[in-house]
């Protein structure tokens, strides 16, 4: 297992490959990403959300279950190989801070990536989740209507405190993946916390924007306006300072200062 302070080296080269990728490479990688997670999304709402007789009896097992299923999306992404705005919050941080890497390409990589992961989780939702009617009918349909409609129904900043929690968690899955070693562990290191965020509930902005349009295009009474400024800004919002602040910076600082 790679310690705090060689999970740090990983990052800091990491950061700077992905500073140094062209657009068209980004973006691709960005699409990827963005499909990923909503595959990782999808398959939480066929097991989860597919079974109302647990829920009705059992809650917590139903929340269990829909986290147990989303992580595939973040398993294929450090795995495979993508490019995840989430993600990205975290891994460029300690280079700044060390100045190896300048603002302006962070800002840039994170320009690229979030809309890369839009354009892929809106294809996911649209083409093959809607076009297919995989999720048109009860209980599946019940569920992403309830998920939309309660991820929308948050003011702003309970959904930027849940963003925070989202991607605190989702960047310390990546961190513990780098840990690992070999495939299985890496699997399970990311496992663990992305399970844990999407039971607790918290908003995962690339997430929602699989999620959230999935339930306009099956036809919820809610708009893009209303998915945009109730959920996408504060759930990123959150996300940046859950990322950037509570991963990037603290282990920037604790383990990333040259000695």
């Amino acid at each position: 297992m790679n310690n705090p302070q060689e999970v740090i080296t990983i990052v800091n080269k990491l950061a700077l490959k992905k500073g140094s990728y062209q657009a068209n490479k980004t973006l691709m990688l960005a699409f990827l990403a963005g499909a990923y997670i909503a595959f990782g999304g999808l398959l939480a709402i066929i097991v989860g959300g597919g079974s109302p007789g647990i829920a009705a009896e059992n809650p917590g097992i139903t929340k269990f279950l829909f986290g147990a299923t989303f992580p595939i999306g973040l398993i294929l992404v450090v795995v495979v190989g993508a490019e995840l705005f989430t993600g990205n919050n975290a891994y460029f941080i300690p280079n700044v801070i060390n100045k190896k890497q300048g603002v302006g390409a962070v800002l840039k990589n994170w320009g690229l990536v979030y809309f890369g992961n839009f354009i892929g989780a809106v294809f996911v939702a649209y083409v093959i989740t809607h076009l297919t009617h995989i999720v048109h009918n009860s209980p599946f349909i019940d569920s992403v209507f309830s998920i939309a409609i309660g991820k929308t129904s948050h003011t702003f900043l309970v959904t930027f405190i849940k963003g925070i929690g989202a991607n605190w968690l989702v960047c310390l899955a990546v961190w513990q993946g780098m840990a690992a070693k070999d495939t299985t562990g890496k699997i399970f290191a990311i496992w663990l916390p992305v399970m844990a965020f999407v039971a607790m509930g918290f908003e995962h902005s690339i997430a929602n924007m699989f999620f959230i349009p999935l339930a306009i295009f099956e036809g919820a009474q809610i708009t893009w306006e209303t998915f945009v400024i109730k959920n996408l800004i504060p759930a990123t919002l959150g996300n940046i300072v859950g990322g950037v602040v509570f991963v990037g910076m603290f282990y920037g600082y604790l383990f990333g200062k040259e000695k």
